[in-house]
């Protein structure tokens, strides 16, 4: 047994996917499922992925030994400062936010006392669909998991969340924040900013032109139907680390333009040579 008691707030594909994953192997007495579309909440008691539900924070952490908090990043401020008034010294909680400064930064500021109870964690899983429905028990199985605990953090709250995630398949990495953040810029938040970017270059230029796109469009913008809240969150909570490598994506752009506008086969041949190199010897 994991924990007697937990709360999920945000119960969409991660919230769900975890409660699934939890439920499966018996981790938990009871999920509490946290958020503000009823019918999505319903959907999840019919689906067996929570067992009760509440719309009010503070009534759904109540008596909770472990918190989830799997909302959109500018939305877990105000989270945090409900259930620091609500829950007990020994209680844990964690995220699973894209964006690990923003999120610290939130927590010391509302959490309080309670802040050495809080895990920084981020799941290096997902989809491009959204809602509960979308969610299963094998999402992180074979995935990694990174928290960014920093010197406060309770080395307890670490280890229980720890637990968590390796019993639900994920493999757990301990990293800095500073370090996380510059990671998942590069690769997460940058190729759902280019797949935005794109679909919408397009869809000005003609929309009739996605009638002709090939698999490789469809693989390159699967990920702009993901949830745009989310991302916009995500694109200001991460701020610095993507204008950075934002700027990185644009000198290379530059190059390949140029190496164009100047017919220089050799350069042309030469940068995607080294993009395949480095592709086919990744892990990705």
């Amino acid at each position: 047994m994991l924990v007697k008691r937990l709360t999920i707030i945000g119960v969409g594909l991660i919230g769900g996917s975890i409660a699934r994953a939890l439920k499966r192997i018996n981790a938990c007495d009871e999920i509490i499922g946290c958020g503000r579309n009823v019918a999505n909440l319903e959907t999840a008691i019919e689906l067996g992925v929570i067992d009760k539900y509440e719309t009010q924070i503070d009534r759904a952490v109540a008596n909770s030994d472990l918190i989830i908090v799997a909302v959109p990043l500018r939305s877990i401020a105000g989270i945090f400062k409900t259930i620091s008034k609500e829950i007990s010294p020994d209680t844990i909680i964690t995220d699973v936010g894209s964006a690990k400064a923003s999120v610290i930064a939130d927590a010391k500021q509302y959490l309080g006392q309670h802040f050495p109870q809080f895990v920084p964690g981020h799941p290096i899983a997902g989809t491009e669909k959204s809602g509960v429905a979308a969610s299963f028990a094998e999402l992180f199985e074979d995935h990694k998991v990174i928290l960014t605990p920093v010197a406060e953090t309770n080395p307890a709250a670490v280890e229980t969340v720890t637990l968590m995630w390796q019993k639900i398949g994920a493999t757990v990495v301990k990293m800095s924040v500073a370090q996380h953040d510059e990671i998942l810029a590069a690769t997460s938040h940058l190729p759902h900013l280019l797949a935005y970017s794109l679909v919408n270059t397009l869809n000005q230029m003609n929309p009739e032109i996605f009638e002709f796109a090939a698999g490789g469009f469809r693989d390159f913008t699967r990920i702009a139907s993901s949830d745009p809240t989310m991302w916009h969150d995500i694109s200001l909570s991460n701020r610095d680390a993507i204008l950075k490598m934002l700027g990185l994506f644009r000198n290379q752009l530059d190059d390949l333009t140029k190496a164009i506008q100047q017919g220089d086969s050799s350069e042309i041949k030469d940068i995607f040579s080294r993009a395949k190199i480095a592709r086919d010897q990744s892990l990705c």
